[in-house]
């Protein structure tokens, strides 16, 4: 921040100044349109304009005269730099870092040889969200990632993960525009599933059965349940009020007589069947006669869980749409405090219709180098914060990935060259052989080193991967397919789907997994199966390798993780 020759005076009068637009929804003008201009703002000098923040540093000047603060309000990577007269208000309540504060003002240029074109000298204060700065857990001072993780609810404030959030917007932006120009609809797939798409076990379970067997726990305490001789007097009442029915009839009774005698033998029965059902009732959770839980008492009425993937869904619409695709949080229960893995995470996942491998992996192709222009078009203030800040390479990356080809390799082709590797004095720490699933070292070795570029292996052994994709015609390799880039290795992972009833139902058995949960999806082939194919894209990895961060724990607003699920 500059400090001015002398104390600010509101020189202009207010009534001969034109006045800056505010945002349509929003009682201020965003910071954005005013210093993101080609000029910076200096071509608004002269006007009025509301604008409101949060302080990212205040300082007082010339004696308490006046202040100067730095507001942020996120519409942008730029602050505004406001000047503030101690006429105005309290500034000792204005300048603490964090503050809220909204002002009108006229914009003017600051004095030459300034880093900024516009500032904004306040003529109202409307708003002070004050901050005790003894108090407030992010002082005006560079915090680490990891701290400001125990402060998810706040951390949005900095400029990091403020940056993070603009890029993470510019890329589900970017996703919904690139396939809806494609010609794909967009399909919302169920969160809680009863199919495991992965055949891997990590999942969230859903149920009811632990909250509700709580439940009968307290009302037992309260209200035990019936004993065996409560029944039989339930019972004893029933056959009771049905002797009286029979007397009646017997002695032609009159109509309104027997009527009442009825009505009070339903009311017995109904009594009897509360109470029979009641006295059937067991604390803790409902099993089976082989002591495994019973299902069928739980809310779905069968086991459920939070999905891993919305592809086995979707797949039921590009049979019908032909071209379509879900981006949303998937889960998996893995126990794993690593730096590339959430228990919550979100997926992008294309399916097209009509199309083999070749077609999946055109696709991906063209999908990630549209995400990365994307960014170099319409985010590239926030890159080059990035850039600055923790990633230099991050920009030429981009780059990189979407002017380039894609080089294509075959997993056997992959395995050799990181066999020729290893005879070469490289050394993994993971062990290069036909058959192993590619670990991110090796996948990272490709792309950043062999051919330092984007590369797709693809044809992996089908006893790595999962059983939905397509068996090659050798019966050892599955049309499957991995996009792999610098930084992250892995960032799509994709096939063609088997489209062959018999064969799918093949594979699902040597999984060892239940046929009867997937009867739905082998239904797809049954009935006018087609060929087709699909991928998906962690979306945070994608946010990893645009900015350069190191943990995926901190491109995701709140991140969920073994022991912590904050918010």
């Amino acid at each position: 921040m500059a400090d001015s020759s002398s104390p600010p005076t509101n020189q202009l009068a207010a009534t001969t100044l034109d006045e800056v637009p505010k945002a349509n929804f929003s009682d201020r003008v965003p910071i954005r349109s005013i210093i993101s201009r080609p000029d910076g703002g200096s071509g608004l000098a002269g006007s009025k304009a509301r604008v409101g923040g949060w302080v990212k540093t205040g300082r007082k000047a010339d004696k308490d005269a006046f202040a100067f603060l730095e507001i942020n309000d996120g519409s942008c990577a730029g602050n505004l730099q406001v000047i503030v007269e101690a006429a105005l208000g309290e500034l000792g309540q204005l300048v603490p870092t964090g503050t809220c504060v909204v002002f009108d003002g006229h914009l003017k240029l600051p004095p030459s040889g300034t880093k900024q074109k516009i500032e904004l000298r306040a003529d109202k204060v409307l708003h002070v969200g004050p901050v005790d700065p003894a108090k407030y857990p992010l002082p005006k001072m560079r915090l680490t990632l990891e701290f400001l993780r125990d402060f998810v609810h706040l951390r949005s404030r900095t400029n990091t993960i403020s940056a993070v959030a603009r890029i993470r917007n510019a890329l589900a932006y970017a996703t919904h525009t690139f396939f809806n120009k494609e010609g794909f609809l967009y399909v919302h797939t169920p969160i809680v599933t009863t199919s495991d798409c992965e055949g891997a076990g990590e999942m969230f379970q859903v149920t009811t059965l632990l909250s509700e067997a709580e439940r009968l726990e307290k009302e037992f305490l309260q209200n035990p349940p019936p004993s065996e001789a409560d029944v039989e007097v339930a019972r004893f009442v029933v056959q009771e009020k049905g002797e009286v029915v029979s007397q009646l009839k017997a002695a032609k009774a009159s109509k309104q007589e027997i009527g009442a005698a009825v009505d009070q033998l339903k009311k017995a029965k109904e009594s009897f069947a509360k109470v029979e059902e009641r006295s059937k009732l067991k604390p803790g959770i409902p099993r089976k006669d082989d002591g495994k839980v019973d299902y069928g008492k739980d809310f779905f009425a069968r086991q459920a869980f939070l999905t891993v993937s919305g592809q086995l869904q979707v797949e039921s619409y590009v049979c019908a749409l032909s071209s379509v695709y879900t981006f949303g949080p998937t889960f998996r229960a893995e126990n794993s405090h690593t730096s590339r893995h959430l228990a919550e995470f979100w997926m992008v996942e294309p399916e097209i219709a009509f199309a083999e491998l070749k077609d999946d992996m055109n696709c991906a192709e063209a999908y990630v180098k549209f995400m990365c222009q994307w960014l170099l078009d319409n985010c590239l203030e926030d890159m080059e914060f990035m850039a600055d800040k923790f990633d230099k390479g991050c920009i030429d990356r981009l780059k990189l990935v979407a002017s380039t080809p894609f080089i294509r390799v075959t997993y056997t082709e992959a395995v050799e060259l990181l066999e020729d590797a290893v005879k070469n004095g490289k050394k993994f720490e993971n062990e290069v052989k036909w058959g192993i699933d590619l670990a991110s070292e090796h996948e990272r070795y490709l792309t950043e080193v062999k051919f330092q570029k984007p590369v797709i292996v693809y044809n992996y052994p089908k006893d790595i991967k999962a059983f939905y994709m397509r068996l090659n015609d050798d019966l050892k390799t599955v049309a499957a397919m991995d996009v792999l880039v610098p930084k992250v290795g892995e960032l799509i992972g994709g096939s063609q789907r088997e489209e062959r009833c018999d064969v799918i139902q093949t594979r699902i058995k040597e999984m060892g997994l239940p046929i009867e949960p997937y009867e739905w999806y082998l239904d797809l082939r049954r009935y006018g199966t087609v060929k087709h194919a699909g991928f998906g894209l962690g979306f945070e990895r994608m946010i990893l390798f645009a900015t350069g961060l190191e943990n995926i724990r901190d491109v995701i607003p709140f991140p969920r993780y073994p022991g912590r699920a904050d918010l």
